[in-house]
């Protein structure tokens, strides 16, 4: 059978709809399964975790293809399904829970593969939340391979210090090298979502470029800078308890021979690596 008519058996067999609140939406385009695991480059020394498989869709061939597949997902019905396609192969577990209560590192630990990857297609509503909770707990996986929506993939692959740049752009630099793969159009899903998607990768850096102290402070200033983008750096991070109020900003900004008047989303991720050290 083909994808389509195996997503549509499915959800006629265990009485399927795509849930709202979960962000689903079917994939049902071959090509676009096919080349997310080949730029993926999965293989059997690698362990893989998928985040949100649905019906398994993506499943089925990261099975084929990954030494294991470790399948995170929250809703009870897609577990169910899950169990049930796939209980002939033995590389495969399956987890029922929220990717953001999972203790990853664990997973990790307790696997040792020679590689770990991150493949998913990602709901849109929690894409932030799941990116950042990957890079921040310093995983030891080699690449994050997710489909997204497209004004999103445009963000996390933007360049620091650019319009296109949002505060989660700093934290993907910082962590990681972004590359967009391929467009995915609407039509290659049911129910067919109102936007496009996209295929990006973050390969994790092994060696940061930046020796930060305290990265959670980093990402804190950065935050606020973007909190409200019209304000200038020096107001919009005034009131950050460890900035020590606007004229030690406006000192550390002439220091740096930063234009005072500066909003936030034109200083690069090194500019905020300077402010912060100064700090």
């Amino acid at each position: 059978m083909s994808v389509l008519e195996t997503t549509k058996f499915l959800m006629k067999k265990y009485n399927i709809t795509a849930s709202k609140s979960l962000g689903q939406n079917f994939l049902i385009d071959e090509s676009v399964i096919d080349n997310t695991i080949k730029e993926a480059g999965i293989c059997k020394d690698d362990l893989v975790i998928e985040i949100g498989p649905g019906l398994g869709t993506l499943t089925e061939k990261l099975l084929e293809k990954a030494g294991k597949v470790i399948c995170v997902e929250l809703d009870k019905k897609m577990i169910e399904i899950l169990k049930e396609r796939f209980f002939l192969f033995d590389n495969i577990e399956i987890i029922n829970d929220d990717i953001l209560k999972v203790d990853l590192n664990a997973i990790i630990e307790k696997n040792k593969f020679e590689k770990t990857k991150i493949v998913a297609n990602l709901p849109y509503y929690i894409t932030t939340p799941i990116v950042m909770k990957l890079l921040e707990e310093n995983l030891n996986i080699d690449t994050i391979t997710v489909m997204v929506q497209k004004e999103v993939a445009d963000r996390l692959c933007a360049k620091t210090g650019t319009r296109e740049a949002g505060a989660i752009t700093y934290a993907v630099e910082y962590y990681s090298n972004a590359k967009k793969l391929f467009v995915v159009p609407n039509t290659s899903f049911i129910p067919m979502p109102s936007v496009e998607s996209e295929v990006i990768m973050l390969e994790i850096k092994k060696e940061k470029e930046y020796k930060i102290e305290n990265e959670e402070k980093l990402f804190e200033l950065i935050k606020y800078a973007f909190m409200q983008r019209r304000k200038t750096f020096i107001n919009a991070v005034q009131n950050l308890s460890f900035c020590g109020g606007k004229e030690n900003i406006r000192k550390i900004l002439q220091e740096l021979g930063i234009d005072e008047k500066v909003r936030g989303e034109a200083l690069t991720l090194e500019d905020f690596v300077k402010i912060i050290e100064r700090l």
